[in-house]
């Protein structure tokens, strides 16, 4: 059997979770819908909905943080969008694919449109699609070109969907997921807010796979593994990787959560600021030795002109802001805190270095060189970063996530936050 045929199976198969698998799938379910009301106040998020409204009229579908309905792929689109806007949303880290965010906002969806679910049902296809999204990043080899949290996300979210609606056959749904698949790292060099659009198209593209095998259309079959498959075109690596442990490890326990609205590849260093509480007027330079991928994706400078995208993917700007504030609130990033020559000095302290990590994919371990202005050095290790499964965030630090969120979505409805599994499997 071939290793998407064992995929396949997987997702058809029936699933009880274990104890342990259930309550990360609620915990991770719960985090990310907590980080979808947050990011309904971003900036770019009326727009968005704005756009979406355009694109044909129904209820499917809530929205995420606000009230209102969409028809299930305008909804889906929108509240992807919501979720990976303030780029807050949980990470597989080792995948480097944000794999709840894409499949929790096409099963929202999905969910909404069929009149609600079961709850161990629902939970059951998140970890599914989940798992699919992960594990297409664990088979990769390659450092990322397409943007892996849309291509992978899209195709493990068809797949969810088409199982919490029993549509088949799968191998359309996964052709046409693939099909659709789009996402270029080139906005992420840019700090651009396509990111979040992509992932927002991403958890349409899955709706529309599905919703077109439903009317009988049919998709490429060997999607993944073909000449011209996923593992040709969007990454090299060697799915069976993957495939090969199918049902044995649930990735969804692997998945990281976010403490600070930024990055992921930031939270190391802003993880250790945040712990030493460091007096910002004492500190002479910060340097950072990190894995290629972390440099890349937030070793840029800061800049006295920049967008809120470029902002949370700017690992100078964070630190100063961590030194100042003692956390980092989207609320900060305005021009005014990007002009400020305090900030622009403080960020000037921190420099990011290339450790030589071989790994492409990797965000750890890191380490941190601290040079005070009386001279005073100390060196510290980063071997698991704030939030992973290695290094779970505190009961307070995930308490003053859901509390800045809850300020920062006041009209979400409030089961979101007190009853997210309710809200996900019981439509109002």
């Amino acid at each position: 059997m071939s290793a998407t045929a064992r995929l396949l199976a997987f997702v058809r198969a029936s699933h009880v979770l274990a104890d342990s698998v259930r309550a990360d799938a609620e915990r991770l379910l719960a985090d990310t819908l907590t980080v979808g009301a947050a990011g309904s106040t971003a900036p770019g998020s009326a727009g968005v909905l704005a756009a979406a409204r355009g694109w044909g009229q129904g209820d499917d579908a809530r929205l995420i943080g606000s009230p209102g309905r969409l028809p299930a792929a305008g909804a889906a689109f929108v509240n992807a969008f919501r979720i990976h806007c303030l780029e807050w949303d949980a990470v597989h880290e080792p995948a480097v694919v944000h794999a709840l965010s894409v499949v929790t906002a096409a099963l929202s969806a999905s969910i909404d449109r069929t009149g609600g679910c079961d709850p161990d049902d629902a939970l059951a296809a998140l970890a599914v699609g989940v798992d699919i999204a992960s594990g297409l990043g664990i088979a990769a080899t390659s450092p990322l070109s397409f943007f892996r949290p849309a291509t992978a996300g899209c195709i493990g979210a068809a797949l969810a969907v088409a199982r919490i609606e029993g549509v088949d056959p799968l191998e359309d749904v996964l052709g046409l997921a693939y099909s659709f698949c789009a996402g270029t790292m080139q906005a992420h060099v840019e700090g651009s807010i396509a990111l979040p659009l992509q992932i927002g198209n991403a958890a349409r593209s899955a709706i529309m796979a599905v919703d077109l095998v439903k009317a009988g259309l049919t998709g490429p079959h060997d999607a993944l593994e073909g000449p011209f498959g996923y593992f040709r075109l969007f990454d090299a690596g060697d799915f069976a990787t993957y495939a090969d442990h199918l049902g044995t490890v649930w990735r969804i326990s692997e998945i990281s959560t976010k403490p600070f609205p930024s990055g992921r590849a930031s939270h190391g260093a802003l993880g250790l600021l945040q712990g030493l509480a460091l007096d910002q007027a004492a500190i002479a330079r910060i340097e950072l030795f990190v894995p290629s991928l972390v440099k890349r994706l937030v070793g840029r400078p800061m800049l006295s002109e920049m967008t809120p995208a470029y902002a949370r993917l700017c690992l100078p700007l964070l630190a100063a802001l961590m030194l100042r504030d003692g956390h980092v609130d989207p609320r900060a990033f305005t021009p005014a805190t990007f002009a400020d020559p305090a900030m622009l000095d403080l960020a000037g302290c921190v420099i990011v270095n290339d450790d030589g990590n071989a790994d492409p994919n990797a965000l750890s371990p890191q380490r941190v060189v601290i040079t005070l202005r009386d001279g005073k050095v100390t060196e510290h290790l980063i071997p698991a970063t704030l939030g992973s499964p290695d290094a779970p965030l505190s009961i307070t630090q995930a308490a003053a996530k859901i509390s800045l969120a809850r300020a920062l979505a006041p009209d979400a409805d409030p089961r979101l936050f007190d009853a997210p599994l309710a809200w996900f499997t019981e439509p109002a």
